[in-house]
Order: structure tokens, then sequence, then C-alpha cells
């Protein structure tokens, strides 16, 4: 019995043996027959091949995203493509025809805001009703990527404005190119790896590739600049492209290029979007912020006023004198106000006759008063009141400057040459409406903004009939107020042009006439109670329906706008001008102003005060 329970039992366990066997032997047929099939649906794309450098990011530049971005496949395609062509490797060539229409009525581009900082307000304009749409056909190669560039220019226009001018004239040479260099060799070796290292007859290339590929990691890693690569880097530009150039010569598997190339393409996008949002910021900083040179200028005036115990000996008789010349300035700027009355009075005939009223705020008073204390203009009378102090029926009442918009052409065929897209339009302020109270006595002004040069005498203005008109100005007529999207709700006509602030004359006594001030309020007023609309928004409607049919028309030599934004204006036109308006972001008394536009501003500048010295003030 026992004997027969030992031999039943190696029976059995015979058996078992003999049944694992068929198993793994029928699991080693099915796998045989499951491989080459999945090879032949190219589902080996899906997994690492042995001995294949990893996709993942190996080094900290490339580690910020690999994933690529959800694209269409036709257009992800497309850009594939064009990358490719640049690489140059074996692939069956193109040629086709790129067919681009630019019906810009249906793009919708919304200005970007920078959180924490005052920008100008960006009014989208439609485009003229005479304007057609467009169709342009290039052809791939030099006159596509001109084409696209110059497209790309104007979107970057709709959207940051000057910025886009001033960085296409402040282009600096590529920094770090050799960093740059390396990185892209890097990517296009990682994009011809794979496909190499699945030769067998290619051993000895996969392993030059590799260790090009690490050799490349290391140097990456330590090395930001070009400053921080290794003395014998150019010898490993050498290896690698030998590689490369090697590697181009084989053919290459589509899939791992394509890979290689979304993440070329995603991590270049990112990376730029990154740089001009950064650099937006930094220019709208720099906009925005009052130089540290003029802060000190305001400081040590203030301080000088009262260590001095200036006494200010004012002619009030010539201030309310409705027979003399009276021109009104509202700034917070003691440069660009000294700048405009200076001009003023050395183009005058008799500067006698001239009188100045500048409106401040609280802060900038007294360093105001000591400025023109010390540098009188001639035989002009020149007053400084703080808008902060005086009696009006509004006890809180702020000083605010002209206000300037932004207006971005989405298309249109009345573009210039180079492709201007932005104007920027100044308009009056809260301020300017509460001149008539201000000035009770006075029956006419010239107003000037802060950022005027004066060429010539403005006396002739006072002698103007302006047909019962209150506000004398030159009007804006490549913009209409037909075009502004933001204009809607009320009933005006839709091809008058836009006026401009900068140079105005103004009936005082005609504007108590019609109660401008309080229309304007009404306008404001219902606007507000709308809600949804930015308080600059709202105010550029109200001054503009305020003044429908109420604007005078005056001749287009007496101001020259654009110098703050535009590039391309001409020398001769400049020198007619009886004024040169400087609106726009780039001031003349700031580092991004247009250079060739400040020797106009610059030569009224008194530089033999001292304080400037003291303060390191040179525009």
């Amino acid at each position: 019995m026992k004997g027969g329970g030992v031999g039943g039992g190696g029976g059995g366990g015979g058996k078992r043996r003999w049944k694992v066997l068929v198993i793994g032997v029928l699991v080693l047929v099915i796998l045989s027959m499951l491989v080459p099939l999945a090879f032949l649906l190219g589902l080996h794309n899906s997994f690492h091949s042995p001995g294949i450098v990893t996709v993942q990011p190996s080094s900290p530049f490339e580690r910020s995203r690999i994933n690529a971005t959800k694209h269409s496949q036709r257009d992800l395609s497309n850009r594939v493509d064009q990358v490719l062509q640049k690489i140059n490797p074996v692939l069956p060539k193109k040629i086709d025809i790129n067919v681009v229409p630019r019906d810009m009525n249906r793009t919708s581009i919304s200005d970007s805001k920078n959180r924490g900082l005052p920008v100008s307000p960006a009014v989208v304009a439609n485009p003229s009703h005479v304007n057609k749409t467009k169709t342009e056909v290039s052809h791939k190669g030099v006159q596509g990527e001109t084409v696209n560039a110059d497209e790309t220019q104007r979107t970057c226009q709709v959207k940051y404005g000057s910025y886009c001018l001033w960085r296409e004239e402040n282009k600096e040479p590529m920094k770090d190119a050799k960093v740059k260099h390396m990185k892209d060799l890097l990517f296009v070796a990682r994009a011809y790896y794979p496909s190499i290292a699945k030769m067998p007859s290619q051993s000895k290339l996969t392993r030059d590739m590799k260790q090009n590929i690490q050799e490349f990691e290391r140097i990456l890693i330590v090395s930001s600049a070009d400053a921080d690569l290794p003395p014998q880097v150019d010898k490993k530009f050498e290896k690698m492209e030998a590689v490369i150039a090697k590697a181009k010569s084989f053919p290459v598997d589509c899939n791992n290029v394509d890979k290689k190339l979304r993440q070329i393409l995603d991590l270049t996008e990112d990376e730029a979007t990154f740089h001009m949002k950064q650099s937006v910021f930094l220019y709208q900083l720099a906009v925005h912020t009052m130089p540290k040179s003029l802060h000190c200028l305001s400081m040590r005036l203030t301080v000088e006023y009262f260590k001095s115990g200036s006494v200010d000996v004012e002619d009030n008789e010539k201030f309310s004198d409705p027979s003399l010349l009276h021109f009104v300035i509202i700034s917070d700027n003691i440069l660009a106000s000294s700048v405009v009355i200076n001009s003023t009075v050395l183009h005058a005939r008799e500067s006698k006759n001239f009188v100045f009223h500048v409106l401040t705020n609280e802060q900038n008073y007294f360093a105001m008063k000591q400025w023109f204390i010390r540098n009188p203009c001639k035989q002009a009378a020149i007053q400084v009141l703080n808008i902060e102090k005086l009696e009006l029926d509004n006890s809180d009442v702020k000083l605010s400057l002209p206000a300037e918009f932004r207006v971005s052409f989405l298309s249109g065929d009345n573009l210039t040459s180079q492709g201007k897209r932005t104007h920027y339009l100044s308009l009056f302020s809260q301020s300017h409406y509460l001149l008539p109270k201000i000035f009770h006595k006075l029956k006419k002004v010239v107003i000037l903004d802060h950022d005027v040069v004066v060429q010539r005498d403005l006396s002739p203005l006072w002698e103007l009939d302006m047909e019962g008109k209150v506000n004398g100005a030159v009007k804006e007529c490549s913009v209409r107020l037909g075009q502004l999207k933001s204009l809607k709700g009320e009933s005006f006509d839709a091809n008058a042009c836009l006026w401009m602030s900068g140079l105005n004359v103004i009936d005082l006594a005609r504007w108590r006439e019609l109660g401008v001030s309080e229309t304007y309020q009404k306008f404001y007023k219902q606007q507000m109670s709308g809600g949804g609309e930015s308080r600059e928004a709202i105010a550029l409607q109200a001054s503009l329906l305020t003044f429908q049919d109420k604007v005078y028309a005056l001749d287009d030599k007496w101001a020259l706008s654009g110098l703050g934004y535009d590039y391309y204006i001409n020398t001769q036109t400049i020198k007619n001008a009886a004024t040169l308006h400087y609106n726009g972001n780039m001031k003349p008394w700031l580092e991004l102003g247009i250079p060739q536009y400040k020797t106009y501003w610059r030569k009224h500048l008194n530089r033999e005060d001292r304080f400037l010295s003291d303060c390191n003030v040179n525009p």
C-alpha cells in the first residue's frame, strides 16, 4: 500500500510538470504571433526600445514641459513640416502654396491687461466701410516668411500697442548664441537617435550619438551663458554636427522625429510667450513709473522752497485779465511744464501778453512754484495752482492728466506702408471740465498738454473766428467715431473725425452758455449706471459725445501728433508744424523716448539749474 501510494504521487507530479510545460509553450507561441502583429500595427511607438535614450527630460531646460499641447492634427502637421524643412531630413519633399485669408472682421482680439499697472486704455477699432478683405498668396520661402513676420508684428501691435514698435526699433544682437545653438543641436540629435539605434549595422554611430548627447546635457546643466562654457566646447560642436550630418544620411523614423519636434515647438512657444509677457510688463512699468531723477528733483525743490522762504510775487491782475493771452497746462511733471512754457515764450512776438496757469497736485505744488521762481520766463506771468485746494463745488477734487487711449485697428487698407495699426488719442480728463469755474473771469484760453513743444507764435489763435464752436482742435481723421467698438448706445455721426487734445482753443464763454461741463457729467453718469465698462472707456465715450458738433477744426499745421509712438514722421513735416505733440507711451523725458525726436524737446530745457545735475537729470 505504501509503495502504491508513493508511485501514485510520483505520477501525479509528472503530469503537473507536463501541463506547465504545455502552457508555457502555448504562451510563447501566442507571444510570437502577437509581437510581430504589434510592430506591424505601429504599437511599438508607445514603448521605449532597449538601448534608446529616453524621451523624458534629462536636463533642467527641458523639464518644464514634455507632453505636446493638444493641437488639431492638421495644424500640428503643418508646423512640424516647417521645422522639418529647416532640419532637412531625408523625407519626401513637398511644394505647396499657402493661401492666407485676412478677413479681420471675423477676428476678435482683446487687449491684454497687466495686473498692478495703470495701462493706457485700449479701444478696438472696426475696419472702415471702404476697406475690403485681402487675400494674400505666398510661396513657402523668403516671401512667405516676410508675410508671416509682418502679420505677427501687426497682431502684436493690436495686443500690446507701442511696445511692439519700440521692440522692433531696439533689437539687440542675440546673447549666448552658443548655448542656444547647443540646445538646438541637442534637440536634433535626440530626434534622430531612436531611429539610428534601431539599425544593427550602425552600432558605432549609435554609441557616438549617445555619448555626444550626454556630454551636451552635462555642459548645459552647469552652463546658462556663453561665458560658462568650457574652453574645448568648439570641438564638441564639431563632433555633434558631424554625428548629426551622418545620421541625416539615413532614412529616419518619422514618428520619433515628429515626437521630438513637437516637444521643440511646445518648449519654444512657451519660452517665447513668457519672455514676451515679461518684456511687455517691464515696458509698461518703465512707461508709467516716474524716473528716479525727476522724483529727486521734485523733492529737492520742495525742501528748497521751505528752507529759502521763497516769496512768490504774483501779479493777480494779469491772472484774471481777459484781454491777455492765457494758457492752461495741467501737469505733475516739472520739466515737462517748463519745456512747454519755455518753447511758447521763445517763439512769441510779445511774451509780456502771455499768462500761463499751471494746474498741479498738492505733492508737486511747492516744487513747481520753486522751479518757476528760480527760472522765470522773460516777461510772461506764471501762476501755479494746487487743484486740490481750490474752492470748487466738488470737495474731493484730484488732478487728472489728459487721458490717452490706444486705438488698435484689426484690419484696413488705409494702413501706412509701415503697417501702422496703432494710434494714441489724447482727450480731456475730469480736470478739464473744471476750467470754466476755476477761470470764471476769463473768456478764452488755450490748453496745452505737458507733452507738447511749441515751434511757432501762438498769438493768432486768439484771432480765430470759431463760428460758435466751443473747442478748437486738430482732428484725427485716421480714426472715425463709427470705428470705435466701445462707442454705442447713443446717436452720433459715424463718419465724424475724432479730435485731439494737445493744443486746444477753448471759448469759455460759449462753454458756460452751452453747459458743456453739465452735459459731460450727464453722459458720464448715464454710462456709469449701465456698468460693465471701465471708467476710462466711459470717460472716452462721454467726452466724444459731449463735444459732438462743438469742435472747430484747426489746420493740421497747428499741431503734429504721434511723436510718442510713430518712428516714421517726416523731418520736414516736423519742422513745418506749429506744435509737436508727444502723445503715446514714449515720452521725451523717458529713456524709452524716440531718440530722433528728443532733440526738439531737449533744446528748451534749462540745463544750467544745479538741481538738474544734483539729481542726475539727463533726459
